[in-house]
């Protein structure tokens, strides 16, 4: 109860006024009893001091007589109006000199007076006024000497008057303390309700803040200390607003980013502990969040002890490989104010080891296919040159006829490599118009049916006449068609079987070249269309055929918009699939007629 606010400032207020009524009692008593002690005293001291030296004179006089015990007590008698003699409160006593033994006193109990220090004072001859605070009375002892006779004249008070009006000022102050009392407690609950209705309503500001409610601002009531409080408060809780809408914005945007890169990202904190990992991490890594252990995929590769010990801006780079797949690692250590952790970056270079890989090959390739026919040329050329008038007419042109085939060779060979190189950068145009696809079969059909002829296959074909007008290049459609039903003539034995159906489907035209020829094996079907392969070298290079055709038309294709694609059947031979869409999409190159 008492560490609420309110019950403070009400404590404090009670504290404070019985505080100050106790110092103004205390000082209000003493000033009292200080005032009688010093008015008893000056009181004295006009009678028997040097200002009233005649009475003093007059005692020593009576004091020189025979009785002078008896006319020291009429004198004494006579001025008991001037010392407030009260048989109750004040009272005389004349003492003897030397035994301190009382002789007489307007007191009846006077025989029983104690021999208080002012009366030893007195008996050594000197004046008793010493005063003592704490003592219950007031006494001086004034010794009188006269004669052979050595008397004291001893007044005391017994302080009941002085008591008595301290005990009223002590019940005025106890009267007025228990006002006093009232009145703080009325006047504290006031000032208390003042000053903490202000800080109950910004308490509960901050609760609503804390639990993320900033629509209700605190209403300014004042232009004090608490209304300046107010208004800043409001001031913050809309910069706080304004910044943890900015911080929201940003991991919001962190997250999309985690969540949709291509490369996956898992950090880990200082004891090893997974915090993140975004879903292409777990699909690289082939494994879930939960069985993301560092201990187990990334250890043997970097230990955690020695990335957690290193400079932010240094970084450890690694290999993993997972299945089929080869990921880069990047090992980089980050920290807050109150912790730190690992961060890995993986980056997934299947793709382009397989590329450097395709493109060494590609080379290698090249630079065989060009070796080939440039020895054949230089070995021919040279025979000629050293063989001279040696060498027949006749064999001389069948050499020069080698020379111009391997030349003819080469010369495909760099056509080719400069078309792929055209289409593989976007250089080459297409000529983009409507023609009917059954049109550009039968041209196909028409350029090939002699060949098939000198092979004695048999050539039939099965599509309708009506098949759909299609959006394309037809020069390079017709070249795809005529390219694909050349290596069915070339790698199906003589006296074979081709055929050639098409159709349509939805908004997609079709072909296939189907032949009964020898046919490509299960291990190659997967690398048929990439570049310089082929499956029967030997045969290939016998038919003048440079492994860049399917290439090309895979290439050509795809600008399409279409596939080209075998087609798995049981039996011998071959089926080759072409598709292509009605209409090209709208926006891309190649959309416009």
């Amino acid at each position: 109860m008492f560490r609420s606010l309110h019950m403070k400032l009400v404590m404090i207020m009670l504290l404070l006024v019985t505080s100050l009524m106790a110092v103004v009692g205390a000082f209000l008593m003493t000033s009292v009893t200080n005032f009688y002690i010093d008015d008893f005293y000056e009181q004295m001291s006009e009678v028997f001091g040097e200002s009233n030296a005649a009475f003093v004179s007059s005692l020593r006089e009576e004091a020189a007589q025979e009785d002078g015990a008896a006319r020291l007590q009429t004198m004494l008698e006579a001025y008991s109006g001037t010392l407030s003699i009260d048989s109750r409160n004040r009272n005389y006593y004349i003492l003897d000199g030397r035994s301190g033994e009382v002789l007489a006193s307007s007191n009846e109990d006077g025989q029983l007076l104690e021999q208080t220090e002012n009366i030893l004072t007195a008996r050594n001859g000197e004046v008793g006024d010493h005063s003592d605070l704490a003592a219950s009375y007031m006494d001086v002892a004034i010794p009188i000497s006269g004669g052979d006779n050595s008397f004291i004249i001893y007044i005391r008070d017994s302080r009941t008057t002085v008591s008595s009006l301290n005990s009223e000022l002590l019940f005025i102050i106890l009267q007025a303390l228990l006002v006093g009392l009232l009145v703080s407690v009325l006047l504290s609950f006031l000032l208390a309700k003042t000053m903490i209705d202000p800080i109950e309503k910004l308490t509960e500001g901050a609760e609503r803040i804390a639990t993320g409610d900033f629509d209700e601002t605190l209403a300014v009531e004042s232009t004090d200390e608490i209304g300046v409080l107010t208004t800043t408060f409001n001031e913050m809780a809309s910069v706080l607003h304004s910044t943890l809408e900015a911080v929201e914005n940003e991991r919001n945007k962190l997250d999309t980013l985690f969540l949709h890169m291509s490369d996956g990202v898992v950090a880990y904190d200082g004891s090893g502990k997974l915090i993140h990992c975004n879903p292409a991490a777990c699909e690289l890594l082939g494994r879930t969040a939960d069985e993301c252990v560092y201990s187990e995929l990334f250890e043997s590769i970097c230990p955690f002890s020695h990335v957690i010990t290193m400079q932010r801006s240094d970084y450890v780079e690694g290999e993993l490989t997972i299945g089929e797949r080869s990921v880069e690692l990047y090992f980089a250590p980050f920290s807050d104010e109150e912790s730190g952790g690992v961060l890995i970056v993986l980056h997934d270079v299947t793709e382009h080891r397989k590329t450097e890989e395709r493109r060494k090959e590609f080379v290698a390739n090249v630079s065989h296919e060009l070796r080939t026919p440039l020895t054949n040329v230089r070995s021919y050329a040279e025979t000629i040159r050293e063989a001279g008038d040696d060498l027949s007419r006749e064999t001389e042109n069948d050499f020069l006829d080698v020379v111009i085939s391997e030349t003819d060779r080469m010369t495909h060979i760099v056509q080719d490599l400069l078309t792929l190189s055209r289409l593989d950068s976007g250089r080459s145009e297409m000529n983009m118009a409507r023609f009917p696809f059954s049109a550009a079969i039968d041209s196909v059909l028409r350029s090939t049916e002699l060949e098939a002829r000198r092979h004695k296959h048999e050539l039939t074909h099965d599509y309708s006449e009506n098949l759909p007008l299609i959006m394309g290049d037809r020069g390079r459609i017709e070249q795809v068609m005529l390219n694909v039903l050349s290596n069915a003539v070339k790698y199906t034995p003589d006296g074979g079987h081709i055929r050639v159906t098409a159709g349509s489907e939805g908004e997609t035209v079709w072909m296939e070249v189907a032949d009964d020829g020898i046919g490509i094996p299960e291990a190659d079907r997967s690398r048929i269309f990439e570049r310089f392969y082929r499956v029967d070298k030997a045969r290939s290079r016998e038919s003048g055929g440079t492994g860049l055709g399917l290439s090309i038309a895979t290439e050509i294709v795809q600008r399409h918009h279409g596939s080209l694609t075998l087609v798995d059947r049981p039996g011998p031979g071959t089926t080759v699939r072409l598709e292509l869409p009605i209409t090209q999409p709208i926006g891309g190159e190649d959309s416009h007629e």
